[in-house]
């Protein structure tokens, strides 16, 4: 092995670094439309059905490799992305409370699943928190491929032909890797803070490095990763309530 490669398979640190920057690139222009649209319990909803249908995969297939179970979590995600969808268009006054209901279905679903595999209580933990530690290089060049599809499609995020599905998308990934938790905090935290005034650029450095502080205080405190970052992202979303909005009366 060539020393250049050397350095980076011992350089471990910069893969949880670089999961933690991407998953805010991805998730945090999604989030602003989250907040827009008025449907913030899609991403709890939508990761939840990732989440079992991975851990249904991981009950009813026979030791499933890594692609079987991204494309059950995407092929859960999608559904209840497109369900999402259709009840915001149907009943739009009462789609958060039937949003809400669809997150719990996911996550007794889940619970079911758990309880079919040997191993099933840690893959469901790892799901809700997962350890950024222990992120793998495939995991955050799938995470870069979801940023880069975001910044691509941009301002065509509003169109719901294209934010339903690439929330599905982005969300299945990012569960497996960052935990449910963390994929909330990403989503809604610099969202908020781009709502008070902040620019979405600095929201975004701010979001970064809100997730670096977690990932060094678990590192102090030998505490969970994932725990540890989800719990100074969302520190750093509630403090935006401190921040008058740009468009509040004086």
């Amino acid at each position: 092995m060539s020393p250049g490669l050397d350095a980076l398979r011992d350089a471990w640190m910069l893969t949880p670094l670089a999961a933690l920057a991407l998953g805010v690139l991805a998730l945090a222009p999604l989030g602003a439309q989250v907040l827009e649209r008025g449907v913030v319990f899609i991403d709890l909803a939508v990761a939840q059905a990732a989440a079992a249908a991975a851990l249904w995969a991981a009950a009813i297939v026979d030791h499933p490799d890594h692609w079987t179970t991204q494309g059950l979590a995407l092929a859960g995600g999608l559904v209840c992305a497109g369900t999402v969808a259709w009840l915001s268009d149907r009943w739009p006054k009462q789609r958060e409370a039937l949003i809400g209901l669809l997150y719990v279905l996911g996550a007794s679903a889940a619970l079911l699943g758990a309880r079919l595999d040997p191993h099933g209580r840690e893959r469901m933990a790892e799901l809700l928190a997962a350890d950024l530690l222990w992120a793998q290089w495939p995991q955050v060049a799938a995470l870069g491929v979801c940023a880069a599809a975001v910044a691509l499609v941009g301002r065509r995020l509003h169109r719901d032909r294209w934010f339903y599905p690439l929330f599905a998308g982005v969300a299945s990934v990012a569960v497996p890797v960052l935990g449910l938790f963390l994929v909330f905090a990403l989503l809604i935290a610099p969202a908020l803070w781009e709502r008070a005034g902040m620019t979405r650029a600095r929201a975004l450095l701010a979001g970064i490095a809100a997730g670096l502080l977690g990932l060094a205080s678990s590192w102090v405190l030998d505490a969970p990763s994932g725990a540890c970052t989800a719990l100074a992202l969302a520190g750093f979303g509630l403090a935006s309530s401190l921040q008058r909005p740009a468009n509040a009366p004086t």
